[in-house]
């Protein structure tokens, strides 16, 4: 077994493989860029070596200065984690050549199945059921045009080399084509380097499963089971669970030897994942083999009881795999949330920003929380944004379902916009909760996980207002013990008047409504009118910022996140976000840069897609900009007229940097 191993990867998988790697003793190296010299994963791993500038094309892609870190810390093997350069083949091959092991399988089976086109020719001569499309080289426009009306719309264009939604298209009609076709090659050739492509016939209402498969060098080879990864924005997977629900006992045994038949006709060793289109009736199609480990491998873990990295870490090292196929079992079921710092109800738009607060659920043996990141950590526009992993797991599928449910409530993060509110619908939406699955659920279901903004409860806003005045007297009890004479009345909150009692209005702002909380001193209480309602309120600040606060003869345990002038109230496993409102500091709506669009987060603009002079209507692209990996267009507000674009298309932009200069037709 190895003494020492590299990790080429950051985030919660390197944080992942440390942990496996120091249970068994097995030292770690770290690598990192610039943007993560404070990175939870260099933190936690026994040596750390600089890779260089924040942009990953500059460290994490690298290849010759990982391997350069490899022979200055005497690392004997590298974990390649997901993404960046684990499914890299010529990567594969400079390990190699350097006496250095790689944590994955042969360079060859990367090669075979990288590119998704050559994947699907080996799969079909294997007999291996495919998804009718278009495979061939001969990348022109016109002929894959001319392809994919032969195959039928709807129809899937992707990037041969993808995987992760990226360089994802999907086509309705063939007058759509030419477009989706050149930003899906933009895309591809951004993300990977090579903008070939494939046409697959879009099968209406699939399922999204997927086989862990293991080989080892000796030729034993074994599939774990299955995962249903259906739920998915963007082509990229929202939850994912295992067993996959209403799986026949046949039919996994059919497509897990159809699994392990595709692993072997390519000499594969290690984790891998062969993914299939299913329909409803069950019949499956292959659609790629991805050779590495799965950002979902949590679940497999939690229903077989086995450490996949152990398994990975093993096989590198040229032990047999631990078990046999028939010493592996399902116990129970598991499911996978992924935590991201996004906003749903904007398209599920990356955010960045500091983790002001990060409180997950409390570990057990049903909840699991797989993180790169801490309290005080911020996500940054140069890799991916997620934040966690949130996987629970119970005897049956309804009682995981109860435990994510429990656990999102108890997730509390402030400081950016996150995705736990829109998980917490998608568990408890009806569709879900009922195993009606396929790629589309959350479209289909989006009224009810996309509902209209709603007032934040009165409740909220009394624990916002009791939170200010609790802050209030605390702080006014530190500055008075850090003054000359800490019992002087004047550092009092008190509220305290002769003959008569206090009034003050607190005032926040619930979107665009201004709300007043008018506020009267009681003694050790108050009265706070709200909408005309009177609550008598009490409240004691506990550690940090939890309070417990009495509303009448009610008592609520909550938290009060304040950055800047913004509040994060978590209640009652909710989380509501107001602003402090200063009249001092109101501007009114009149002086806003009405017109303009700004950058919704720091990218590149890689196209424009209109022309300065040009009339447009609502909803018309104007560019692309390209961030956190993906692109996002901006489009025009309303009707009007485009007088210029800020930026040339190649050119960084900031966060609120403005775009176009836009004029509303009157």
């Amino acid at each position: 077994m190895f003494t020492k191993i590299l990790i080429a990867n950051r985030g919660e998988i390197a944080c992942r493989v440390i942990k496996t790697a120091r249970r068994m003793g097995i030292r770690t190296v770290a690598v990192y860029s610039e943007a993560d010299a404070n990175a939870r994963h260099v933190r936690l791993a026994d040596e750390a070596v600089l890779l260089g500038p924040a942009a990953a094309r500059e460290s994490y892609l690298v290849a010759d200065k990982i391997i350069d870190a490899c022979k200055r810390t005497g690392a004997q093997a590298v974990h390649p984690g997901y993404g960046f350069l684990s499914e890299n083949d010529e990567f594969a091959e400079a390990l190699a050549a350097n006496g250095i092991i790689f944590i994955g399988p042969p360079a060859s089976a990367i090669r075979a199945m990288g590119s998704k086109s050559e994947a699907k020719k080996l799969m079909g001569a294997a007999n291996v059921p495919l998804t009718p499309g278009y495979h061939g080289d001969d990348q022109t426009p016109e002929l894959l045009h001319k392809e994919a009306d032969g195959i039928g719309y709807p129809v899937l264009i992707k990037a041969a080399a993808g995987g992760g939604g990226k360089g994802m298209r999907l086509v309705e009609k063939s007058a759509d084509f030419p477009d989706a076709l050149a930003s899906c090659k933009r895309e591809a050739i951004s993300s990977f380097g090579d903008d070939h492509v494939l046409i697959e016939k879009y099968i209406t209402k699939p399922r999204h499963i997927e086989i862990q498969v293991f080989a080892d060098t000796l030729g034993n080879c074994v599939y774990l089971f299955e995962r249903d990864c259906s739920v998915q924005r963007r082509h990229q997977k929202v939850l994912e669970e295992a067993p996959a629900p209403g799986m026949p006992e046949e039919r996994r045994r059919q497509m897990g030897e159809a699994a392990v038949a595709a692993a072997k006709a390519v000499g594969y060793v290690g984790a891998g994942t062969v993914e299939f289109i299913a329909m409803q009736d069950g019949t499956f199609y292959f659609m790629e083999m991805n050779t590495r480990l799965q950002v979902e491998h949590p679940v497999t873990e939690m229903i077989t009881g086995q450490d996949l990295v152990e398994w990975q870490l093993r096989v590198a090292a040229g032990q047999p795999l631990p078990l046999r196929q028939e010493q592996l079992a399902i116990r129970g079921h598991a499911l996978e949330a992924r935590i991201y710092a996004e906003d749903a109800n904007k398209g599920f738009l990356p955010a960045t920003g500091k983790l002001i607060r990060l409180a997950p659920p409390v570990e057990s043996i049903n909840v699991r929380v797989d993180t790169g990141v801490e309290e005080g950590d911020e996500i940054t526009p140069f890799y991916d944004p997620m934040i966690a992993k949130l996987i629970v797991w119970d005897e049956t599928r309804d009682g995981a379902l109860a435990r994510m449910r429990k656990a999102l409530a108890d997730y509390q993060v402030a400081g950016l916009t996150t995705n736990i509110d829109f998980l917490s619908r998608l568990v408890a939406c009806p569709a879900f909760a009922g195993a009606d699955l396929d790629t589309g659920l959350i479209e289909r279901q989006k009224e009810f996980l996309f509902p209209e903004a709603q007032a934040i409860p009165r409740d909220a806003l009394l624990v916002a207002t009791v939170g200010e005045l609790l802050w209030e007297q605390h702080e006014a009890k530190l500055a008075a013990k850090n003054s000359g004479d800490p019992w002087s009345p004047w550092h009092a909150r008190d509220g305290w008047r002769m003959n008569l009692s206090s009034a003050r209005t607190i005032s926040f702002r619930d979107g665009d409504t201004l709300v007043d909380a008018h506020v009267r001193y009681q003694g050790d209480q108050w009265q706070i009118t709200l909408a005309g309602q009177t609550t008598i309120a009490r409240g004691k600040k506990l550690d940090g910022d939890r309070f417990a606060v009495e509303l009448d003869d009610r008592r609520l345990m909550a938290s009060v996140v304040a950055v800047d002038d913004k509040r994060s109230v978590f209640l009652q496993g909710n989380t509501y976000t107001l602003l402090r409102d200063d009249p001092l500091h109101r501007v009114d709506a009149g002086d806003s840069h009405g017109g303009g669009l700004t950058a919704p987060m720091p990218g590149k603009v890689v196209a424009l897609l209109a022309q300065p002079g040009q009339t447009v209507e609502k909803g018309t692209p104007l560019l692309i900009l390209e961030a956190m990996k993906m692109e996002h267009t901006i489009t025009a507000p309303a009707a009007g007229v485009v007088k210029a674009f800020c930026y040339a298309a190649g050119e960084q932009v900031s966060d609120g940097a403005p775009l176009v200069e836009f004029e509303t037709a009157n």
